[in-house]
């Protein structure tokens, strides 16, 4: 047991090393738009604080959905944070999943060079949006009488830059459109174009509604502020997705050119050998050992060759 175990974990660490090779030589060629998206979060944050300055609170609004949907009150405002929590967590764990699973069709750092891309463009829309016209919020702290919905005066500009976690819960005036959804929507379409679990995808934009609903539910939006995220989003991404190169399919690559892929092409492989021998052809010893991965050798995605020593017995 604890052979099969030391055997197993020399794989992983094998796999995990060339993971991280490859994925360093994507950094070095790709940092500057890593780093570009990263400083542009920064400066979100930064023009989301600066209007909260200059917001005014007033009467809530007339919206539809504040109609249609029951008030969750303050004590349930987590519900929403949970659920976009669960989503943002369960993203980025994705996105490094081939560091440690052998089922890869991505590479992390182009996947969030892409991420970010259609971050980046959506708040840049969103913040020429807000600082148009600035809405009375209709969170609770926003409200009239709340010492939160207006900030006083900054004494420097420090004040303004220095974005602390209080002031991203409690920040007024932001709100078309919703930063949740913008996050949300580019996860859940990345996700939908390069996962392989249908169910997770089906998953994922029923979460996006849901998310939608708690968002409303709990007065941290108008309805206005999701439903342009929506529509707005989805059409960055698909223009945005048009002009960048696309990800190479890992699944196309290296091993999936030497191993048969699922059952079917077991079948006609094997289909295929006893044609030859019915026909009165041998199979070709060295084509056997190439179909079944090189007589032990394991090609990782065509990127590093990997020796499973276990079959020599070492």
């Amino acid at each position: 047991m604890s052979l099969y175990i030391g055997r197993e974990a020399s794989k992983l660490w094998k796999r995990f090393c060339a993971e991280v090779s490859t994925e360093i030589n994507l950094l070095a060629e790709n940092w500057k738009y890593i780093l570009g998206g990263i400083i542009f979060q920064y400066i979100h944050g930064v023009a989301a604080r600066g209007v909260h300055y200059i917001h005014r609170p007033g009467p809530t609004l007339q919206d539809a959905g504040f109609f249609l949907l029951p008030e969750l009150g303050q004590d349930k405002a987590y519900i929403s944070e949970t659920v976009f929590t669960t989503i943002f967590i369960s993203f980025v764990l994705w996105t490094f999943h081939p560091f440690i699973f052998k089922s890869k069709k991505i590479y992390t750092v182009l996947v969030w060079c892409r991420v970010l891309a259609f971050l980046v463009a959506s708040q840049i829309l969103r913040i020429i949006t807000f600082y148009s016209t600035q809405l009375p919020g209709p969170n609770y702290h926003c409200r009239e009488g709340s010492k939160l919905a207006t900030l006083p005066p900054p004494h420097s500009a420090l004040e303004v830059l220095l974005i602390i976690p209080r002031g991203i819960l409690y920040g007024c005036g932001d709100l078309i459109f919703s930063s949740h959804m913008i996050f949300t929507l580019v996860f859940v379409r990345t996700f939908h174009k390069y996962g392989s679990k249908r169910w997770i995808k089906h998953l994922g934009w029923l979460l996006a509604v849901v998310l939608s609903l708690l968002i409303i539910a709990s007065r941290k939006h108008y309805t206005v502020d999701v439903v342009v995220a929506w529509y707005t989003v989805n059409l960055v991404v698909f223009f945005v997705d048009k002009n960048l190169p696309e990800i190479p399919d890992r699944s196309s690559t290296g091993a999936s050119l030497l191993l048969p892929v699922s059952n079917r092409d077991k079948d006609d492989w094997n289909k295929e050998e006893n044609h030859k021998l019915l026909n009165g052809h041998s199979v070709d010893p060295m084509d056997r050992r190439q179909r079944n991965g090189m007589n032990g050798k394991v090609m990782e995605d065509g990127l590093a060759v990997h020796v499973d020593s276990a079959i020599n017995g070492a």
